[in-house]
């Protein structure tokens, strides 16, 4: 039986090492600094950052979050500080932790795109940029970025011109084919791929007869669609040849596990965060003891066994 310290969890992504397969998903972590009385960071393979915008945002009305049966509704709207107030009061918070920081951020058009990106890419303490091209709940031209792939491929080509850092692009479920996306965000100039974001849900008050949510619609996250995002993952694995980075409804070692045995690189942990802050650490723990009693000295040696 393999010794549990001498368990490599880590894990290799194109070009960049993580200590272990497990990050904060953005939106479930504030900017990172906001879970260090609950976590210790520097045990997680990353983070990412909440959604940052190149002007700061206030998101959409409330009520905008929602519990649904396993899972919950968020229409928060991508709120934000902006990228200069990022900058200069949250980044200098996080240079002490020797983790991978991932920061999330999105644009209203093309250009915001690549002036995010840019600027960015000049920050030497930030290891990647996650971009968001799926957020469900956001209006201007996101529904046509996020299932257009001609247009994506575009803008992911205007932004890897301008920056140097790993990228990841965040894909959407709410198409008709994910992996038409996949491939074109890969051959817009992509280092790896992250999926899945939200499906656009609903849930209406029987009382009052009126949505729960001021925006109507919002984001649905959760254990509830853990298996549909499991079998994009699954799917999307099998089509592009860039690391696929799984995220949907992961709140157990068995779930990460699972993604890890479809096929993603990494994991990513979101919803489950508001539940058990500390669901990240225990995760990283259990892929320790899975290995463990498995005669595993890595992950390496997890796959899918077909029936």
């Amino acid at each position: 039986m393999s010794d549990n310290g001498n368990i490599d969890l880590s894990v290799k992504l194109g070009s960049m090492n993580f200590a272990n397969p497990v990050i904060a998903a953005s939106g479930t972590f504030g900017y990172g600094i906001e879970f260090a009385p609950f976590v210790d960071l520097n045990k997680l393979g990353g983070f990412c950052t909440k959604g940052l915008s190149l002007n700061p945002k206030l998101g959409n009305r409330v009520p905008r979050m929602v519990e649904t049966s396993s899972g919950m509704l968020n229409a928060i709207g991508l709120e934000n500080i902006g990228l200069e107030k990022f900058l200069n009061d949250k980044l200098p918070l996080l240079a002490k932790f020797k983790t991978r920081l991932i920061v999330n951020f999105f644009g209203n058009n093309n250009v915001e795109y690549v002036e995010m990106a840019s600027a960015l890419s000049d920050v030497s303490s930030i290891d990647a940029l996650e971009m968001n091209v799926s957020c469900p709940n956001v209006e201007k031209g996101g529904i046509e970025l996020s299932s257009d792939p001609a247009i994506l491929q575009r803008v992911v080509e205007s932004v890897r011109k301008v920056t140097d850092k790993f990228l990841i692009i965040k894909l959407s479920p709410n198409v008709s084919d994910i992996t038409t996306l996949a491939i074109a965000a890969e051959k817009g100039g992509a280092d790896a791929i992250s999926l899945v974001n939200t499906y656009v849900g609903m849930k209406i008050d029987v009382q009052s007869g009126k949505p729960w949510l001021a925006n109507i619609t919002g984001g649905l996250s959760g254990p509830a669609i853990k298996p549909i995002a499991l079998a994009m993952v699954y799917k999307t694995c099998r089509v592009v040849k860039i690391p696929v980075i799984g995220i949907g409804g992961i709140s157990s070692v068995e779930d990460a596990l699972e993604f890890l045995m479809a096929g993603a690189r990494a994991i990513q942990i979101g919803t489950a965060n508001y539940i058990d802050p500390s669901i990240t650490i225990k995760i990283i723990d259990g892929l320790r003891d899975y290995c463990q009693k498995n005669n595993l000295n890595s992950l390496k040696g997890l796959c899918l066994h077909k029936t």
